[in-house]
């Protein structure tokens, strides 16, 4: 089984970016039309470090296969207990339960880290990632049609969430 660990620039970068732009170009996991370089992967890092949000990863025999992050659902104060999370696999290694683990990972990441809701944006027709939230308890929250445009279609965005019991006392400010 591969080894759950959390990625840094130096190390991981290269591969992040490798399958950030795989998942660019052939699929709608990510609404974007050009492929990203080493110098958004150094501001991507230094985002993660900056807000304190992980990257974790699965690596085997010193390969990263997948990995899962999150970040702010939305800058103002009061969503800091929302985080919206992602989840990559390398496209070799899809099918065989990496994102599972890593879910569960972001899950309890995030409950350590005192976030109440987990939000992922899912186009619509990506049925694999949909069971995969659901199977671990998220739940639908509502489809916003027609948000993106890739591949000569509409893209229907479909978000998915997850209450925590976290945090025991929530404060305002």
């Amino acid at each position: 089984m591969p080894e759950l660990i959390h990625c840094n620039y130096e190390q991981h970068a290269a591969t992040i970016l490798e399958i950030f732009n795989h998942a660019i170009a052939h699929s709608t996991a990510l609404y974007e039309y050009q492929p990203r370089n080493l110098s958004f992967m150094q501001q991507w890092f230094d985002m993660k470090r900056a807000g304190n949000f992980p990257v974790i990863g699965l690596e085997q025999d010193g390969k990263l296969l997948a990995f899962a992050s999150y970040g702010s659902f939305r800058p103002h104060p009061a969503y800091k207990y929302s985080v919206e999370h992602s989840i990559y696999v390398h496209p070799e290694q899809r099918g065989k339960g990496l994102g599972k683990h890593l879910l569960q990972a972001i899950i309890q990441e995030a409950e350590e880290q005192n976030y109440h809701l987990l939000i992922g944006g899912i186009d619509a027709q990506n049925t694999a990632s949909i069971a995969l939230h659901t199977s671990l308890g998220f739940v639908h929250a509502g489809t916003i049609q027609q948000a993106g445009f890739k591949f000569g279609r509409w893209l229907d965005l479909a978000f998915y969430q997850l209450i925590l019991k976290t945090p025991t006392q929530p404060v305002d400010g």
